[in-house]
């Protein structure tokens, strides 16, 4: 064959698989149709690469910068974001349409998305929210156990499930970008983010990091996967005296050893994104240090996808004044960063970074190779092709099944610490008397980044408060009486159970600097209960572990409960036995506060160490 007659037969296969993409993307064919009449990016046959590369040699500079940048749906309209060419739309915590239904969600993020698509190049938007322990800005979503109680349910399989769950909930509200799941390996109990941490060595956040597989699926562009967020990148558990966005102070063995085997686990797991930690390493803010995001991550980890900051993160860039600045937005992007979270400052930023790059500060370079990142992911999840809500998702929204699911967890979460022959509880012929601030209060049990940033106490969100799976689970001639403060009690009563422990928080607000011990109100729920002669269960809710110590020996029965999320009934299915607790502390318990930081290892002896909890059946 001559060389010109392979050329002939080339080019004609080109033509084919054009049209081909022109029939399969509805685009109307006419007898002059060609390559620029249907660009290859939108070619679905087309390799992935090879649709980048095309999209991205038609961007402008202005197409670009808007690709890497992300603003608050409460600071752009759909139209401002189009104008904007924003590749990305997120929730705060707590920012929400009206009404916050699955509806509701799909409705505002469609018309995010008919905008982009609008736009000339016709870019989808992707949309983000927190999804830490399920779809939780929406009501009505499944709230499940925050990751400190999965991490001692030691159930990999079943984080995986919650995962799958998840992104079913969250993609059925339009919602395709996840800012989770939270790796953080929590050394110092007093950080407000503790809860979020699967645990104090890096093997629980390693072993956990199943949930990825569930929130991605088997396909990116399956129509219930969504993309998964690998954060925070890197130490924000490990700064010195458990400070929300401190300096962790530690050597780069210890940063390698404890911080960063989640990560590798995440990226050998395919994870589409990881977000950028607020804090410093040894007096670097994260998100300006190319170190950790271009060499370590990018470089020696081989991580593929893209790199987010958190909210406002470049803000604080070089200490000082938070606020953006030229020399900020260069430091970030050229650090590695590839899309900024700049949620009200989006404008600002566009125009801080499109002079850093015409004044030769940022590299063209880094600009294609950040939009490379960005676009390869949106073509993996196959928005370009479906890029709006599928609402046949919504029927399982909050469904009876995805309850089943979060109740399981929080049966596998609970951990037994003490039982003097007080537990499981009597279901039938028992008089039981529940008191404390936590026993009938879905918001506390549900705890921070509950429809809100730093939740709320109260009614909150639907499902089962503990009373309430107390009350259900009571069989014949058993009687359930409440008191939130104890007031009423007798020795009529066979038990007493007091559900204590901590009220809603998230990070910063979170930090405990000055101890772990009980509050005043709970310390006189409990000081009542014990004077009745009751034999007394003390369950804590919390999103750490205790200062018990001194009260200790008061409690004939222990249980941690941690934050439970919207089906409070599964922590009575363990205090009744219809379940045997099989949690495991993932966390140090200390003596008392003086200890912290106490973690396994550093030969601090604690009042439950490390892997510790019982069960009815070898008690």
């Amino acid at each position: 064959m001559t060389s010109r007659l392979r050329a002939r037969r080339a080019l004609r296969a080109t033509q084919t698989a054009v049209l081909a993409g022109l029939l399969l993307s509805g685009t109307a064919l006419t007898p002059v149709a060609s390559a620029e009449r249907a660009p290859l990016y939108r070619n679905p046959r087309a390799p992935v690469p090879v649709r980048v590369a095309d999209l991205m040699k038609r961007m402008s500079l202005d197409d670009k910068i808007g690709q890497m940048t992300e603003g608050e749906r409460a600071a752009a309209t759909p139209r401002q974001a189009a104008d904007a060419r924003l590749g990305s739309v997120l929730s705060g915590g707590g920012s929400v349409p009206d009404p916050n239904s699955p509806a509701g969600w799909a409705d505002m993020i469609d018309g995010y998305q008919r905008a982009a698509l609008a736009t000339p190049l016709g870019i989808p938007t992707i949309y983000g929210a927190d999804t830490v322990h399920g779809h939780n800005n929406v009501h009505g979503a499944t709230i499940f156990p925050h990751n400190i109680g999965l991490g001692a349910a030691n159930d990999p399989r079943l984080v995986e499930r919650i995962g799958a769950v998840t992104a079913n909930e969250s993609a059925a509200t339009g919602v395709k970008w996840g800012f989770a799941p939270c790796l953080c390996v929590a050394r110092d109990d007093r950080w407000g983010r503790t809860y979020e941490s699967y645990g104090e060595l890096p093997r629980n956040a390693v072993a956990n990091s199943a949930i990825i597989n569930g929130l991605q699926g088997r396909k990116l562009d399956d129509r219930a996967s969504v993309l998964a967020t690998a954060k925070h990148f890197i130490g924000d558990g490990g700064t010195a005296g458990g400070v929300d966005q401190g300096d962790a102070r530690i050597s780069e063995r210890e940063l390698r050893e404890i911080h960063l085997p989640p990560f590798r686990a995440a990226i050998a797991r395919g994870v589409g994104s990881v977000m950028v930690s607020y804090n410093s390493w040894n007096g670097v803010k994260d998100h300006g240090n190319k170190y950790l995001i271009t060499d370590l991550l990018k470089g020696e980890l081989r991580f593929s996808g893209f790199v987010v900051s958190d909210y406002n993160g470049i803000d604080q860039i070089g200490g000082g004044t938070p606020g953006l600045t030229a020399e900020r937005v260069a430091q970030a992007i050229n650090a590695g960063i590839d899309m900024a979270m700049v949620p009200n400052d989006y404008v600002r930023f566009i125009g801080l970074l499109k002079g850093e790059v015409a004044a030769g500060h940022v590299p063209m370079s880094r600009i294609d190779d950040a939009n490379r990142r960005i676009l390869t992911k949106k073509f993996e999840l196959g928005l370009f092709e479906h890029p709006y809500t599928d609402r046949s998702l919504q029927k399982d929204f909050g469904s009876g099944a995805h309850r089943e699911l979060a109740r399981q967890a929080v049966r596998e979460s609970q951990v037994l610490l003490k039982n003097d022959g007080v537990l499981p509880l009597k279901k039938n012929g028992n008089r039981i008397f529940v008191a404390g601030k936590n026993a009938n209060d879905i918001g506390n049990q549900a705890g921070g980044w509950t429809l809100s940033w730093q939740g709320r106490s109260g009614p909150v969100i639907p499902g089962t408060t503990i009373l309430d799976g107390l009350r259900a689970g009571a069989g014949k001639n058993t009687t359930v009486t409440f008191d939130k403060a104890g007031n009423g009690i007798d020795k009529s009563y066979k038990v007493a159970v007091a559900v204590v422990g901590e009220t809603p928080y998230a990070e910063g607000k979170g930090d405990r600097p000055n101890g772990l011990g009980l509050d005043a109100e709970d310390l006189a729920t409990i000081a009542k209960l014990k004077a009745s002669g009751v034999p007394l269960v003390v369950v804590t809710v919390s999103g750490r572990v205790l200062d018990l110590g001194a009260q200790l020996p008061e409690f004939d029965g222990l249980v941690a409960a941690w934050l439970p999320g919207s089906e409070g009934a599964g922590v009575a299915d363990v205090l009744y036995g219809d379940y045997d607790p099989t949690g495991r502390l993932s966390f140090s318990w200390p003596k008392n506060s003086a200890q912290e930081p106490i973690n396994a290892g550093d030969g601090k002896q604690a009042l439950f160490p490390y892997g510790y909890g019982l069960s009815y059946r070898r008690h």
